[in-house]
């Protein structure tokens, strides 16, 4: 299986009503991030990549500059875990009856971080992610073991 863990491009600070802050837009930079980011992963992503988004706008903006179906999972919404965003991804053998092979997840710190640890290291340590970065990683099993490793790690300052 091969994961991708997106953070929402930049959408200016966050703001203390959760109500607004789950609403936030993009900025134009946020934008523009997110339209280099998704131009880069175009290229890269299969076909049938599943794409699944926190619910909170930030995240849903970022993850539709990609221009492909995207499911909207509230195990994503801010403040989940790095263990439950894991789960919901699937990783690291994939879920249900698909499997799919590569999933996209976009998402929030530090629940980005903490899976990208998790899943290479076992441990839930707070790594960071930064706007509108992401991180893919890919997931091998051999016999009874399995192994992680990352592909690459792109922030929208290098594409």
């Amino acid at each position: 299986m091969e994961l991708i863990l997106w953070r929402h491009a930049d959408a200016g600070d966050s703001v203390d009503d959760p109500e607004q802050d789950f609403n936030r837009r993009l900025t134009d930079r946020g934008r523009r991030q997110a339209v280099r980011v998704a131009r880069w992963l175009e290229s890269r992503l299969p076909e049938r990549c599943l794409v699944i988004s926190s619910p909170a706008r930030r995240a849903r903006e970022t993850a539709e500059a990609l221009g492909m179906k995207i499911r909207i999972d509230e195990r994503l919404a801010p403040g989940t875990s790095g263990a439950d965003l894991l789960e919901a991804a699937g990783w690291p053998d994939g879920q249900g009856e698909t499997k799919p092979r590569h999933v996209l997840i976009v998402g929030h710190q530090p629940s980005l971080g903490e899976a990208f640890s998790q899943a290479l290291c076992t441990r839930a340590e707070r790594w960071t992610v930064k706007k509108g970065a992401l991180v893919w990683l890919a997931s091998r099993a051999a016999g009874d073991e399995s192994a992680a490793y990352l592909r690459a790690a792109v922030g929208p300052d290098l594409v």
